[in-house]
């Protein structure tokens, strides 16, 4: 195993056993739950928004270590950023997901580059991420929160 292959275990074995963000996020503008009956994974994702910026984001949920290192990782991210910066984020992972090539603007994110020769695991760190994106959605739709 490489350095940076022993790098990118630790961080995501360091996440799975003390995800940052973790529990209820009170005054929450948005939340959204993501579930994989396949293994039993689930995610709850709450968001805090201030117009279109993500000012908090928390999770809840049980799951594999990948699916929870996944959605620290992800909630550690997204504060700060617009819900378009989010967007992009999101499809970016998706895409580091399913070709193994990492965008440059996904920082630590790309602990989680090697799940995509792990075929079974790939719906375990993409499912925080398809929460994020159904919560996006629902953002959009409902217009700036204040």
């Amino acid at each position: 195993m490489s350095t940076l292959e022993n790098l990118y275990k630790q961080v995501i074995l360091d996440h799975s056993r003390r995800p940052r963000h973790f529990g209820e996020l009170p005054g929450a503008t948005h939340t959204e739950t993501g579930h994989n009956p396949s293994c039993g994974d689930r995610v709850q994702l709450m968001l805090k928004l201030d117009g279109d910026v993500i000012v908090e984001a928390r999770f809840t949920g049980k799951g594999c270590a990948i699916s929870v290192a996944s959605a620290s990782l992800m909630t550690s991210a997204l504060r700060g950023r617009t819900l378009a910066q989010a967007a992009e984020m999101e499809r970016a992972f998706t895409q580091m997901i399913r070709t193994g090539q990492p965008a440059a603007e996904l920082g630590d994110l790309v602990a989680l580059q090697g799940v995509h020769t792990l075929h079974t695991r790939v719906k375990c760190a993409t499912l925080p991420w398809q929460t994020l994106d159904v919560a996006l959605r629902q953002a959009a739709a409902t217009g700036p929160q204040d």
